[in-house]
């Protein structure tokens, strides 16, 4: 199987060999709940999506600004984290984006008292950086903490409780955004319109001041605990000689891989609630179609806890062009028919989903040794790929329709496909 180290040293760094196997343990626990609430935060963007949509009026093209504003922060945010996290550590890394996260989360207040599309988009800016700066932090620190040969493995176990955020965050989002507003716009008579409106803005306040709090109390543990201590990366011998992580062919095309990914899942995840309440489709209120977002969310989060199990035995490359196969035939699928066939066919997508993410990452820092650190900002950089394609899917939504907007994703999953064939061999 791939790993994303030599044999004589991990992916950038290693923990400090007087650590013993019970100190790892207790580190990955605590960076787990870190992977479960970035994932109910950034999949609560699928229900921010349908829900501003109908408070500010929006088209799809308009409503794809949320993920444009979320996303676009690991753009302009990765590589000044990988700095900070290189400078600070990975721990006070952590504990900065949480506290950075809080702060975005709290900003939600104001933006939904005045009404204001463009403060609810500086919220979200705010709250991805500090989510960009615990991913730069995080992903790859669990790398490290244990056997190289097995960090795709490990990852992939952590981002199965990424994925469990993802699963609760569309559910918890129906009942406390959703809902309320659906019910409210059904009875509502004309003149009564924009007060119902003002209402439903401010739905959002009660579950991101939750959210704010929570980050506060993880910032309050991680500055306390005693994490397992990490080698400095510049005592690392990398795979090859080289200036920087961009010398190395197989973490540019990763990052590549990471961009499509990312634009493919948040495309896809974003257009659900909408997709399943066309008439031709499944004719779904709002609310009801958050539930079965859950289904998309759920198959991702089941396939990683059978993906770190599976991958310890099967190769990475192998098991990520398969898994990016079966979802572009299931994408055309979608794009085909109609029903449930097409429901059903385009939530299954999130099992094949799974372990990609993880397994693009872990490919790509395969031997960048004392460069791992930038390797990582690198490729959060990639996931910029969330905040472009979705924008672009809204744009064949509004002209083609939301139906065969669906065909753009399959030429993302073709080229993971390459990737994990061929593209990820070190040159």
């Amino acid at each position: 199987m791939a790993g994303i180290a030599t044999s004589s040293a991990a992916a950038g760094g290693r923990a400090s060999t007087h650590q013993g196997q019970g100190s790892y343990q207790f580190a990955l626990v605590a960076l787990t709940s870190l992977f479960f609430i970035w994932g109910f935060i950034t999949c609560l963007n699928d229900i921010l999506v349908p829900h501003l949509k109908s408070v500010f009026q929006l088209n799809y093209t308009q409503s794809m600004l949320i993920q444009l504003c979320f996303f676009g922060s690991y753009f302009i945010v990765s590589l000044p984290a990988g700095a900070l996290v290189k400078r600070i550590s990975y721990k006070w890394g952590i504990v900065v984006g949480l506290v950075i996260a809080a702060v975005g989360c709290a900003l939600f207040i104001p933006a939904a008292s005045h009404r204001v599309y463009a403060l609810f988009l500086g919220a979200l800016f705010v709250l991805a950086a500090g989510i960009t700066i615990l991913q730069v932090a995080a992903n790859p620190y669990v790398t490290v903490l244990g056997p190289p040969d097995t960090a795709a493995s490990r990852l992939n176990l952590t981002q199965a409780f990424n994925s469990l955020g993802t699963t609760i965050a569309p559910l918890l989002g129906a009942m406390l955004i959703l809902s309320a507003a659906t019910v409210a716009a059904t009875n509502a008579t004309p003149e009564q319109l924009d007060a119902i409106r003002l209402a439903e803005a401010g739905a959002v306040k009660f579950p991101y001041l939750l959210l704010a709090a929570a980050f506060l109390v993880l910032a309050a543990v991680f500055a306390a605990l005693k994490l397992p201590e990490v080698e400095d990366e510049e005592t690392i011998e990398p795979m090859r000689g080289g200036g920087s992580a961009w010398q190395y062919r197989h973490l540019v095309l990763g990052a590549v891989g990471i961009f499509l990914y990312v634009g493919a899942e948040v495309s896809v995840g974003s257009f659900l609630v909408n997709f399943l309440s066309q008439p031709d489709i499944a004719q779904l209120s709002e609310a009801d179609a958050a539930h079965y977002v859950s289904y998309f969310w759920g198959g991702a989060m089941i396939g990683r806890f059978i993906g770190s199990l599976v991958m310890r035995h099967v190769d990475d490359g192998k098991a990520l062009a398969f898994n990016a196969v079966i979802a572009a035939i299931l994408l055309l699928v979608t794009v085909l028919s109609t029903g449930h066939v097409a429901m059903w066919s385009v939530l299954a997508i999130g099992l094949f989903n799974s372990i990609m993410f993880p397994t693009i990452f872990s490919l790509a820092l395969h031997g960048l040794g004392k460069y791992t650190s930038q390797g990582s900002s690198i490729l959060v950089l990639a996931i910029v790929g969330g905040a472009i394609l979705p924008v672009i899917q809204g744009t064949l939504a509004d002209t083609v329709g939301i139906h065969l907007a669906f065909l753009m994703p399959i030429l993302c999953y073709a080229y993971i496909a390459y990737y994990g064939l061929k593209g990820h061999k070190p040159a």
